[in-house]
């Protein structure tokens, strides 16, 4: 695998955060492993950001500290100006309607 400075920074601070956020919950290490089916060492791993630990461990451990939705938001569709901005650009620049098809806008259900 490929190694990034940033992708590292940003696994280590996810790390550091779910790690701070067990503690404020008073989540025993052991405790908060056994609801991940994982060991101790790894949840270890999970909160020094370690690259190799699979996603799907970063996700339970924020499933159970009650934090998953900020994961399901973090590729959102509506929050991505850059590809909004690329569908925008292949929008047609005119729309015609066809011969022998109602025009929409006289359409009664409209």
């Amino acid at each position: 695998m490929a190694r990034s400075f940033r992708v590292e920074t940003a696994l280590k601070k996810l790390g550091r955060d779910i790690g701070d956020a067990r503690k404020r919950r008073r989540i025993p290490t052991a405790l908060m492993a056994e609801r991940m089916g994982i060991t101790r060492v790894t949840l270890s791993r999970i909160e020094k950001g370690d690259p190799k630990v699979n996603m799907g461990a970063y996700a339970m451990a924020l499933l159970i500290l009650g934090k998953i939705e900020d994961l399901e938001m973090l590729s959102d569709r509506t929050k991505d100006p850059l590809g909004l901005d690329l569908m925008d650009e292949t929008l047609p620049k005119r729309i015609r309607s066809r011969r022998g098809r109602k025009n929409l806008m006289e359409s009664p259900n409209v």
